[in-house]
């Protein structure tokens, strides 16, 4: 093997760590954009915070999110080991390598893209259409997870797992605390009205 083989084949090497390692990055920090988003919707605050710090903790890594899906998407693209090209940066399924899990992850990033795109427009949009495109979301993270799954080869290296599974974990736990709460609440709100709506109802008397 000559000296630039060498060399290109550590380069390539390179570029797949810093690719696969943004990627892992980019899953961790979408669950956390999600759970935050979740936190807001549902009011969840903590006490020494206004919650306008929670918001903008919401926007700021999600701006950030965008930053490095950009590093993400093009050490990939210059990885000469594998074939995935430009164009499939943008249209799912175009990726002759690994092309299920290569299009989940375009579309994640499409997903991502109407909902940062809708969230600058939102005051021109109106709030019904912003909320309508941000449930995107809820699409982007699942195949961002597959596409975090299949990609690679290394999901039996401990701590890969581990980042995977561990963020799905601390999402799911998100939507079910969140689905929870929700159910609590509107029990509450029923108990509440029963007695004017049921037999507790003051009878009128009559003359």
């Amino acid at each position: 093997m000559t000296s630039a083989a060498a060399a290109g084949g550590v380069g390539s090497q390179g570029l797949w760590f810093v690719s696969r390692g943004s990627g892992l990055v980019l899953l961790v920090l979408l669950t956390v954009v999600m759970v935050l988003g979740i936190a807001t919707r549902a009011g969840w605050a903590a006490r020494h915070r206004p919650r306008f710090v929670q918001a903008e903790l919401h926007r700021t890594l999600s701006l950030f999110t965008v930053a490095l899906l950009g590093l993400h998407v093009v050490t990939a693209i210059l990885d000469p080991y594998v074939t995935i090209g430009w164009a499939a940066t943008v249209i799912p399924f175009l990726s002759p390598y690994h092309r299920l899990a290569i299009g989940l992850g375009t579309l994640a990033v499409d997903f991502g893209a109407a909902v940062l795109l809708t969230s600058v427009l939102r005051s021109r949009l109106g709030f019904r259409s912003w909320r309508a495109v941000h449930w995107l979301a809820y699409l982007a993270w699942p195949a961002a997870f597959v596409h975090a799954l299949t990609a690679g080869n290394d999901m039996r290296t401990g701590w890969v797992a581990a980042t995977v599974w561990g963020s799905a974990a601390v999402l799911a736990a998100a939507v079910l605390v969140r689905a929870v709460l929700a159910r609590l609440g509107t029990a509450r709100r029923r108990a509440a009205v029963r007695p004017v709506n049921g037999a507790d109802r003051v009878p009128a008397v009559r003359r």
